[in-house]
């Protein structure tokens, strides 16, 4: 059936024309009825707990039982000259009255400041009256322009009253805006930093300009159609798309889609030493690595899939977007490239030529020696590099994990800006002040049960204060108490403490004898503790269900049990190895203050998914070459063959990625500097070292339960074997 569609579509130029045009029909079709990509993005949901959680039910009792607090407040820090507290408070009262006034934006619901409120002060001024905050709800989503532009004018505003104190807008609102902008940054120089990079390589590798054109032009179609369709279905609700992810969705689709491309014109080029007419050539190149791009897109879309096992909202909508991305981009590799290829005719290969390009993909005298190395002495050459792997990951002694996402911004912000000038007066814990709700079936009011909960709370480990006065409920039943901690709020020891406050506020409640008592513990320390909980068990069925479908599709490839084993062995062991490179470059040298919580996830399906490609790419070739060949020499054509292409194709693909180390967010630097790393590693570490210096100290049994062939039974000759078309290719 494969054979049958190959020829359909490349048996002639005019069949070919019509795949071409199908591509570009489709993708400007699909531009016309779908949204701008930009305009169904949510990035609300990807730093937010699961909605089962603890502390997102304490936000549901939040907007059920105080309504219109669920508004996200921007806070404005004011701080006079050199501390001047009559400055300060001359600042906060002309700000609170332009807040106040017909100037101010729609969406902003009222302010809290202690201008011409002493009852409201508690909180809001520091122990030295040098600086206030002033407390503003903004109504809407973030993700919204129009919450943007508000917060942009409360900004504004407050700068114009300013007089001289030093002004600045931080808090949830403060913070998401700016969030937006410092991804908006990124985007405008990560397609065409991309671009630009991997063309300047295609013309290293090709040096054909038209050969080097086809993989961005198919990567192209590609993340068109792919963009189109992820609006449609963002737009119906289908999944989520974020800002993060369609970053890594740009860098995916140019790497894995060069990738493609060139494992199908290193094939065709071979082909083209055996058959001078271009479409058998063709049909002859695509058999031959039909079955191995197909095995790489399949592991890399299931891989994707697996993160729908993940309860946590930023693993969970990762997933669908980018397995579209993968499967569309092997649709086009499969088509629209030998199509384009088949239409370029000859000229495809000017200046240098047919034969000149077909003779490259014979392979390398840097190949020949390293095949010569591992099937001479793959002893020393598994120590050597598991040495290095030891030592690498020996880098995992520093690891640790962030959970502050505004700390990440690797560019300056207002909003961190004035986390700080809070920090600096009103101590770490004022950032984001813990709320622990308490719910029963009697009215509160009628009790002395508050007070006693506020002091069980006060005695907790870690809590600096409580609010002298809980927020009751209409109706009494809920009381909300307001608990600043003596750390910052994103540090583990706060997270720690979240449940110690839960537990203190159900005893009180219950030994002050409220009915039906219930604790709920909310705010940002809450949320952030209940994403460690679900990113920890995550990554564990993650972990465990991605190397299961990488063993899969490994045994299904090469019909071995005994393959797949030390196969994934070798890309835990890359992973590891990486992890720690990581972490003592973006940590101990960089300074980080640790490891994104969510990039070791992202990593590791990614580098597995990915760095497997080459593995199978290297396997493939072997098992062709051993029908006629013994394991040694099967080996060396391996070696040789797929050396420059996967090489190529690896290089390129850890620039994609690294080009996100432009991006302006820690999470993103340190995933570019992650993949980029691991996949030069497995590139030219494991893939040409370590797993062939494995094959050939398993020798015969290497692909076990599957009998190895020879020469004699066969008839056929390693010598002449090699010019065959097979499962690999050069560059």
């Amino acid at each position: 059936m494969y054979t049958s569609i190959l020829r359909c579509f490349l048996a002639t130029r005019k069949r070919a024309s019509v795949v071409v045009l199908f591509w570009v029909l489709l993708a400007g079709l699909l531009a016309q009825l779908a949204p701008d990509l930009k305009s169904v993005q949510d990035n609300t949901t990807a730093n937010l707990p699961p909605a089962a959680s603890d502390s997102m039910r304490a936000r549901d009792l939040v907007r059920e039982e105080f309504p219109g607090q669920d508004a996200l407040p921007a806070v404005i820090v004011v701080r006079g000259p050199d501390g001047d507290r009559e400055r300060t408070a001359q600042a906060v009262e002309r700000i609170t009255s332009a807040l106040t006034g017909p100037d101010r934006p729609r969406q902003v619901t009222g302010v809290v400041s202690a201008a011409g409120n002493p009852r409201a002060a508690e909180g809001l001024v520091s122990g030295d009256g040098g600086t206030q905050l002033l407390l503003v709800p903004v109504e809407g989503s973030p993700s919204d322009e129009s919450f943007r532009t508000a917060v942009g004018k409360v900004r504004e505003l407050a700068r114009d009253q300013a007089d001289g104190a030093e002004v600045a807008v931080t808090g949830p609102a403060g913070i998401a805006t700016d969030t937006v902008a410092v991804f908006s940054q990124g985007d405008r120089i990560l397609l065409l930093a991309t671009v630009l990079l991997v063309l300047v390589l295609l013309f290293a590798i090709y040096r054909s300009p038209l050969l080097a054109l086809i993989p961005l032009l198919a990567a192209g179609v590609a993340m068109r159609v792919s963009e189109t369709l992820g609006a449609l279905m963002a737009d119906a609700g289908w999944f989520g798309i974020s800002s993060q992810t369609a970053s890594i969705m740009t860098v995916l689709l140019f790497g894995v889609g060069t990738d493609y491309a060139l494992i199908i014109t290193a094939r065709y080029r071979e082909a083209l030493l055996d058959e001078p007419d271009r479409h058998r050539a063709m049909q002859t190149a695509m058999r031959g690595v039909g079955e191995t791009v197909l095995a790489s897109a399949s592991t890399v879309v299931l891989a994707m899939f697996a993160l729908l096992v993940a309860v946590s909202p930023s693993l969970r909508g990762f997933g669908p977007y980018l397995a579209l991305g993968v499967a569309v981009m092997a649709l086009v590799a499969f088509t629209f490239v030998p199509a384009v290829v088949l239409l370029l005719g000859r000229s495809v290969f000017w200046p240098g030529g047919v034969r000149k390009a077909a003779e490259r993909s014979r392979g390398g005298s840097l190949w020949r020696y390293v095949a010569d190395l591992v099937t001479r002495a793959p002893v020393k050459v598994t120590s050597a590099v598991l040495a290095v792997l030891v030592a690498m990951g020996a880098g995992l002694a520093g690891y640790q994990q962030s959970f502050d996402f505004v700390s990440g911004f690797r560019v300056d912000t207002e909003s961190e800006h004035g986390r700080t000038l809070v920090r600096d007066a009103f101590g770490p814990g004022a950032l984001a002040p813990v709320t622990v709700l308490v719910r029963g079936g009697d009215d509160l009011r009628a009790t002395d049960a508050p007070s006693h909960i506020a002091g069980s709370l006060a005695r907790v480990d870690g809590v600096a204060d409580v609010g002298e006065r809980p927020q009751l409920s209409r109706d009494g039943h809920t009381a909300s108490f307001q608990v600043v901690l003596d750390q910052d709020p994103y540090s583990p020891e706060a997270l720690d403490t979240v449940e110690p406050l839960r537990k203190s506020a159900q005893t009180a409640a219950e030994r002050a004898g409220v009915t039906d008592a219930e604790a709920l513990v909310g705010g940002e320390t809450a949320q952030t503790a209940d994403i460690r909980s679900a990113l920890d068990r995550d990554t564990v069925w993650i972990l465990a269900l991605v190397l299961a479908v990488v063993t899969g599709v490994l045994a299904l490839l090469l019909r071995s049990l005994l393959a797949p084993v030390y196969l994934v062995v070798t890309l835990v062991l890359s992973f590891v190895a990486t992890m720690g490179a990581t972490t003592f470059v973006t940590v101990t040298v960089l300074g980080d203050d640790g490891i994104g919580n969510r990039v070791t996830a992202y990593v590791f399906v990614f580098l597995v998914a990915l760095g497997v490609d080459y593995n199978i790419f290297i396997m493939s070739r072997f098992k062709e070459e051993a029908r006629v060949a013994q394991a040694a020499p099967a080996l060396k054509a391996a070696v040789t063959r797929t050396g420059g292409v996967v090489s190529s194709a690896g290089l390129i693909l850890a620039a994609t990625f690294a080009v996100l180390m432009t991006q302006p967010i820690r999470e993103l630097f340190q995933f570019g500097f992650a993949m980029a790393f691991g996949i030069l590693l497995d590139t030219f570490v494991i893939r040409p070292l370590l797993v062939p210096s494995l094959v050939r100290l398993l020798g015969d049994r290497a692909l076990w339960p599957t009998r190895m062939s020879h020469p004699g039974r066969s008839g056929g000759n390693p010598a002449t074997a090699h010019a065959a078309p097979t499962a690999g290719g050069t560059a």
